[in-house]
């Protein structure tokens, strides 16, 4: 029997995906690795839930292996599309990125991590396939930040530290990694508020915003705009002129 190619496998994982009993395992096993990890729940966990059999669990999905890398390719597919939306309807670079951070906020809001984020925990642990699709996600978030901050740097929006693939992947990095602290303290404002100074750090200096469009940039640009502060016998002087 001939084994399936890699595209043959993606094109079987995304027709299954639109079976609806298939949808519905997705579904569940997606909640569950977002909430618990790639390792933190069984088969039977699914099938419990979705209300069927784990022989009819492995008939949509034969191996565990299998349901994840069709979960990250998912996961991705829904993310390129939003990346795509964001492109579309946000015209301005800082806030295109500001729209780009709001989609792990609103993921931590559900109580739940971004699925890739938190499959990248058990690297160690996952088949090469679903490690494969896991880099494709990564890759796909680092290049589209990547192209957009250098796209704001040339228009005055960002003053960046680093070339734009640089500055991506640390962003990218911050981002995941500040959504595991904020899990940890049961607080999306925390990681709203981070991710906000974050975006707000690429701005400083590109005079891309004006000022109370972010609280304190006003006082700030004051406080380096305001001319110094006459001593007390210099204003004296002046008086008596």
């Amino acid at each position: 029997m001939r084994e399936k190619t890699s595209s043959e496998s993606t094109q079987a994982q995304r027709q299954g995906a639109t079976d609806p009993t298939g949808s519905r395992i997705l579904d569940v096993a997606e909640r569950l690795v977002q909430t618990r990890g790639f390792n933190g729940f069984s088969y039977a966990d699914i099938a419990a839930e979705v209300g069927i059999t784990k022989a009819s669990l492995h008939y949509h999905f034969a191996t565990k292996a299998e349901l994840g890398r069709t979960l990250v390719v998912r996961y991705t597919d829904a993310f390129t599309a939003a990346l795509h939306e964001i492109t579309a309807t946000v015209p301005a670079a800082a806030e295109r990125l500001r729209a780009y951070v709001k989609l792990y906020t609103d993921v931590l809001r559900k109580e739940r991590m971004c699925l890739c984020g938190m499959v990248a925990a058990e690297y160690g642990t996952l088949p090469a396939p679903m490690q494969a699709a896991l880099r494709v996600f990564f890759e796909l978030n680092e290049g589209w930040v990547a192209a957009l901050l250098d796209e704001g740097q040339r228009e005055g929006s960002f003053a960046l530290r680093a070339p734009p693939a640089e500055a991506a992947r640390m962003l990218v990095g911050a981002l995941e990694g500040e959504m595991l602290v904020a899990r940890a303290y049961a607080d999306p404002g925390r990681f709203a508020s981070s991710a906000e100074l974050l975006v707000a750090q690429l701005e400083d200096g590109a005079g891309g915003r004006v000022e109370g469009d972010r609280p304190g940039a006003a006082r700030r640009r004051g406080a380096r705009t305001a001319p110094p502060r006459e001593s007390g016998s210099a204003a004296r002087r002046a008086a008596t002129r």
